[in-house]
C-alpha cells in the first residue's frame, strides 16, 4: 500500500490541477462590502441550531502549544519564529510583599494553530472580492478582509480522518488527497457533509509534532486542488482546515504557483483556511461530528490570527 501511495504521489500531473483554478479573484455573492467570504454562510439560526445539538460536556482542544523552538512553516521565507521573554520578573518585592511578572511576545501571525484570512493570498494585484492592493494595503496591513473583520465561528465541524481510512499512521510525504480519498474516509466513518460545515482533514502529520526536523512544510501531505473543489463546489463547505502547515500538499505540482490551493480557496472562492490543527484526540475517540467554536483575535488588518479551536460532540446526522 505504501508503494502504491508513493507511485500516486510521483504520478501527479500539473495539467490536471491547472484546469481547476481560473487564476482570477472571485467577486463575492454577498456584495461589494463583503470581507469574510464563505463565513457569511453562518447565521444566528445556524449557530443556535448547532449549539442545541451538543450532547456531552467533554471539550476537545484543537490548538497546539506555542513555545520557543516550535515547528514553523516559514522561516525559509524570512518570517520570524515564536519568541517570548520576561519584561518584568519578580526579582524584588515591595515593602508590602507585592511582586509582579510580565512578558512580551514576538511571532509571525501564521505560527501555531491559526486561521488564514482572505487577504493572505491574491492574484494579479487583487485579493478576494476584487479588492486592489494599491487601494487597500498599507505599511500597517490591509484595510480589507483582516482578522479584525472575522466573526466568532460557531458551526458544525466534521473530521475526515484520511490517514485512518488508509490504515496508516500518517500519509506519505507530499501525498495529495483526492476526492476519492475523502469519499472513502467519509463512507468508512459513516459521516455525511452538509453545506456550511467546517471540514477538518487528518493526514496524521501531528504524530510527528513537535519535532521540527520532521514536521515541516517542504514535503507535507495535504489536500489536492481537485479535492478542494469537491469540498467547496460540491459539498459547500464553509471552512477547511488540516493538521499540517498549509492544508494543501507540498511541494506544489504547479510550477507557476507554489501554493495553488491557497490562491484557489482564499482569492478565488473566499474560503478561509485553518492550519496546524490538533486532531489526534478527536481521531483517537473517533469523534467525527462536533460543535466547532473558534474566534480569531481582532488583529487589525492581519493576514492571520492565532486560534484555540474547541470541539464538542453532537448528536449525529447532517
Amino acid at each position: 500500500m505504501r508503494l502504491a501511495f508513493a507511485a500516486a504521489v510521483a504520478a501527479g500531473s500539473f495539467g490536471a490541477q491547472a484546469q481547476i483554478a481560473k487564476n482570477v479573484v472571485g467577486k463575492s455573492p454577498w456584495g461589494a462590502a463583503d470581507e469574510i467570504g464563505a463565513l457569511n454562510m453562518m447565521t444566528d439560526a445556524s449557530r443556535l441550531g448547532i449549539l442545541t445539538r451538543a450532547v456531552a460536556g467533554k471539550v476537545y482542544d484543537l490548538g497546539v502549544d506555542l513555545f520557543v523552538g516550535m515547528p514553523t512553516c516559514c522561516g525559509p521565507f524570512g518570517d520570524p519564529p515564536y519568541q517570548i521573554w520576561m519584561t518584568h520578573a519578580p526579582a524584588r518585592t515591595s515593602a508590602q510583599g507585592m511582586s509582579y511578572s510580565g512578558d512580551g511576545l514576538s511571532m509571525y501571525s501564521h505560527v501555531g494553530t491559526h486561521i488564514d484570512t482572505l487577504n493572505h493570498f491574491g492574484l494579479n494585484g487583487r485579493i478576494w472580492n476584487e479588492v486592489r492592493a494599491d487601494e487597500a494595503l498599507g505599511v500597517r496591513g490591509w484595510t480589507k478582509s483582516g482578522a479584525d473583520k472575522y466573526p466568532p465561528i460557531i458551526a458544525r465541524g466534521v473530521l475526515i480522518d484520511v490517514a485512518r481510512a488508509k490504515g496508516l499512521e500518517r500519509l506519505p510525504a507530499s501525498y495529495a488527497i483526492t476526492p476519492a480519498d475523502l469519499q472513502e474516509a467519509l463512507e468508512k466513518q459513516r459521516t455525511k457533509l452538509a453545506p456550511g460545515d467546517v471540514v477538518l482533514l487528518r493526514t496524521g502529520l501531528m504524530t510527528l509534532w513537535p519535532d521540527a526536523s520532521k514536521y515541516r512544510l517542504i514535503d507535507q501531505a495535504g489536500l489536492s486542488l481537485e479535492a478542494a473543489q469537491w469540498l467547496i463546489d460540491g459539498q459547500k463547505a464553509m471552512l477547511i482546515g488540516a493538521d499540517n502547515f498549509g492544508v494543501e500538499s507540498f511541494p506544489s505540482k504547479d510550477r507557476s504557483n507554489f501554493a495553488p490551493l491557497h490562491t484557489y480557496l482564499l482569492a478565488e472562492k473566499g474560503v478561509s483556511l485553518l492550519e496546524v490543527v490538533w486532531l489526534e484526540d478527536l481521531a483517537r475517540d473517533q469523534v467525527y461530528e462536533f460543535l466547532f467554536i473558534a474566534s480569531p483575535l481582532k488583529l487589525r488588518g492581519a493576514t492571520a490570527s492565532p486560534l484555540r479551536p474547541l470541539a464538542i460532540p453532537i448528536r449525529g446526522g447532517s
